[in-house]
This record gives structure tokens, C-alpha cells and sequence, in this order.
């Protein structure tokens, strides 16, 4: 049914139809099934190391232990599907900040199917707007629906350091047509950003995540800054010898 590009667990078609089912859809299961399978097809392409089956597998499990606090915790399952359908690791967006996810996309994507797909408008809607809530990870004041999702997104952050080298190693590979100059500068932006809210997650039963979440970035970057003052002494030294 699926590519084989990563292996696809056995829940998840039954956890697709349940949302969708939730979520009031009317089309048959075959047709579920064929964006189930399209969805699939879309986070098992190549060019994904770490945006892959896998993320997406991460984010539905952390929803599900945080879907006690969200209002709507099936439209949030079908935001978490949708919220990286759509993906590019192009380089020209990469050095305008639009690689990755794009959350725009995939909610306007979202919209689209499940609304062919018979759910209620307003639900398809409110689908598409949890997903763009994303952009910024940001969902301070949004509503709980989207505290749940952003925290589920965000929750590899709170990873053993074991798997957390993982997780910085896929995303490197990710864009490994990018110079490693510019994706340190780039990775060393976001890393810092992150470091410099007041809180990563929202939710009440992510709170114990934080201290883990915080160590990690706290090590990624001191670990980015130590490999740039490499680099650009490197590069300084080939300047020196050319001139």
C-alpha cells in the first residue's frame, strides 16, 4: 500500500481513519485510505533525514500524550499529518529561510483534502490554521489545540543526548548541499533563538521537558560556536596563504 522508503507502523492507517472519522468525514474508506497512502508517499520522499515517517510518527505519539489538554485532540492528530506534507530542502530556500516545512503549504494542502474528504468546512479550517500556527512555534495565546501541537512538534528537543546527536546528524544530512559554514551560522540562529524564549513548551504535561530540552540546545550551542571559531580561523589561514 505505502512506499518502503522507512517502515510505516500498522496504527497508523487505523489512527488516520479514526481522526478522519472524528473529524466527520463522508467518503469511503477507500478513498481515506488513498490520501492516507498519498500522505505516506509524502513524508517517505528521499531527500527526508529527519522530516521523514519517522518525525511524523514522533509528533502523533507525543500528541496522543498530550491530547488530554487540547479541545479538539482528532483535528489536532490531522494537523500533526499535515504539518510537514509539504517539504523542500532546496538550497535557494534554504539561504532564504524557507526550507523545511512549509506550513503554509501543507495547511493549505490540508484544507484542500480533507475537505474533499467531507469534513465540515469549519473543521478543515481549523486544521489549516493549527498547522500555519507552526511557523514560528510560537502558540502562546493561540488556544490549547495549538500548545498541544507545537509541543508535540518541538518534544525531539527533549531527547537523551544520544538520540539528540541523531536527531542534529539527519538534519545536517538534510541539507548536506549546503556549505557547512552556512548551515552552522544558520542551525546557530535557530539554536539561540530558541534558547532565548522564556519557556519551549506550553502545555502543562510538557513542563518536565524543559530542563532536558534546554541542556541540549544549551550544548548545541556551544558546540556550533566552537566548530565556527574553527572555521573561520580555517579560513582565515587559506586567506593568509594566498596572499
Amino acid at each position: 500500500m505505502f512506499t518502503e522508503t522507512t517502515e510505516v507502523p500498522q496504527w497508523l492507517l487505523s489512527s488516520w481513519l479514526r481522526s478522519c472519522h472524528a473529524a466527520g468525514a463522508t467518503a469511503n474508506e477507500a478513498e481515506l485510505i488513498a490520501t492516507c497512502r498519498d500522505l505516506i508517499d509524502r513524508w517517505n520522499q528521499e531527500d527526508r533525514c529527519y522530516h521523514g515517517v519517522k518525525h511524523l510518527v514522533d509528533v502523533l505519539s507525543h500528541v496522543d500524550e498530550l491530547a488530554s489538554e487540547a479541545q479538539e485532540p482528532d483535528l489536532v492528530r490531522l494537523a500533526a499529518w499535515y504539518h510537514g506534507a509539504v517539504f523542500s530542502s532546496d538550497t535557494l530556500k534554504a539561504y532564504a529561510n524557507e526550507a523545511g516545512e512549509d506550513e503554509v503549504a501543507s495547511g493549505a494542502l490540508a484544507r484542500n483534502q480533507l475537505t474533499a474528504l467531507g469534513i465540515p468546512t469549519e473543521n478543515a479550517e481549523r486544521v489549516s490554521r493549527l498547522i500555519t500556527t507552526l511557523v514560528r512555534h510560537k502558540a502562546a495565546g493561540a488556544g490549547s489545540d495549538c500548545a498541544v501541537l507545537c509541543d508535540a512538534d518541538l518534544a525531539v528537543l527533549k531527547s537523551d543526548p544520544q538520540r539528540y546527536k541523531q536527531y542534529i546528524a539527519a538534519i545536517r544530512e538534510e541539507y548536506s548541499h549546503i556549505p557547512v559554514v552556512d548551515f552552522v551560522k544558520a542551525r546557530l540562529r535557530i539554536v539561540s533563538r530558541l534558547l532565548d524564549r522564556s519557556q519551549l513548551f506550553t502545555t502543562a504535561g510538557a513542563q518536565g521537558w524543559e530542563e532536558a530540552a534546554r541542556q541540549n540546545l544549551i550544548a548545541e550551542r556551544a558546540r556550533l560556536n566552537k566548530e565556527l571559531k574553527k572555521l573561520d580561523e580555517a579560513s582565515q589561514q587559506v586567506v593568509h596563504s594566498a596572499s
